[in-house]
């Protein structure tokens, strides 16, 4: 994949005019979900870029990213005369996003995307990095491709519309970067008040995270290897996410993947060395701001088998990305079960 163009935007209307010149095209579609219809559309439905655009809305929410979304995405860009030639901006969530990019990626075997984020986790997380795709049979991301976004504009100011939980959701993907980098980040986002944020300071902070996930891909663009580091917190997480929404009672990403870091976190310090000083801290902090999906050891069986869907798998073993250090990244690391029990055990009391 060619490298993705991203792009901090201080004026969201000059920004998508310039990149929405530079995809010649027939067509121009947006996609939104209801929400983000709503509360950020009218924010650029007024450029002139915009004036001819076609608009497609899906519902709101993880439990919207299916495949019969998806056909109704197909469907209506079959029907308003969508062609290999169009393009299509996805305006929205990490959930826009990812299937608007899947069905772009997909459509006439492939038009251009533009994405335009509009939450922090999609900001820093799902929008960058060419991940598309739709969750299926109870799995999350089940079903997708990579292929990069034509350019990703990122402009904080649609920050100011969210919620609190969303905001959180977002910022547990930084608290990520910021343990696969380097202390210095890693403190900074420890210090930052998230439930007060500034968002000038957080405009900058989000630069920096997406900096890490950028120099990431680039280096390895469909995860063969180092790319892997970005599921830290992710196999336990995404076995959270999969068992919150069997059990018709979803959770944001954001919330599972801080889950899931303290179970890797603890991993990391039982089999890599990681300093318990500083898994402390960490976990004290998710504590603090994520509360808990409330499990059991009954539930342990369940969530050791939706890890074993995990795609980073080989041969039905389970993989972690784990660490050593902050930035001492270690992938393609194994637990037995007794571990993975130990984890949870961990994780539910609260340690």
């Amino acid at each position: 994949m060619e490298r993705q163009n991203v792009v901090i935007s201080d004026n969201l209307g000059r920004t998508l005019s310039e990149a929405i010149a530079r995809e010649p095209h027939d067509r121009l579609f947006v996609l939104t979900d209801e929400t983000t219809r709503r509360l950020c559309l009218p924010l650029v439905a007024d450029e002139v870029c915009f004036k001819e655009a076609q608009h497609i809305t899906i519902p709101a929410g993880d439990t919207a990213k299916t495949l019969d979304s998806l056909s109704h995405v197909w469907t209506e860009l079959g029907r308003m005369g969508g062609t290999r030639h169009s393009l299509m901006v996805n305006l929205g969530g990490g959930m826009v996003t990812d299937l608007g990019g899947f069905a772009a990626s997909t459509f006439k075997r492939g038009i251009s995307y533009i994405n335009i984020p509009t939450t922090l986790l999609s900001m820093v997380d799902a929008s960058v990095g060419g991940k598309t795709g739709v969750n299926f049979g109870g799995l999350k991301n089940e079903i997708g491709v990579f292929n990069n976004a034509r350019t990703v504009i990122l402009d904080t100011q649609f920050l100011a519309t969210m919620d609190a939980e969303n905001m959180l959701s977002g910022y547990a993907e930084m608290l990520k970067h910021g343990l696969i980098s380097d202390e210095r980040m890693w403190a900074e986002l420890m210090n930052y008040d998230i439930t007060a944020p500034d968002l000038g300071r957080l405009r900058q902070m989000v630069a920096e995270s997406v900096a890490v996930k950028e120099r990431v891909v680039e280096a390895d663009p469909t995860e063969r290897g180092l790319r892997k580091a970005l599921n830290l917190g992710h196999t336990a997480g995404h076995a959270f996410e999969s068992l919150a929404m069997r059990r018709g009672t979803p959770v944001l990403h954001g919330y599972a993947v801080a889950w899931g870091l303290i179970c890797e976190l603890y991993l990391s310090a039982v089999k890599e060395g990681f300093p318990t000083d500083r898994m402390r801290q960490t976990v004290d902090f998710i504590n603090s701001h994520y509360g808990r999906l409330t499990i059991t050891c009954d539930d342990y069986d369940e969530l050791v088998e939706l890890m074993m869907h995990d795609k980073k798998n080989k041969a039905g073993i389970i993989n972690f990305t784990l660490l050593s250090s902050i930035g001492g990244i270690e992938i393609d690391r194994t637990a037995t079960r007794e571990e993975i029990c130990a984890a949870l055990d961990f994780y539910r009391e609260g340690c």
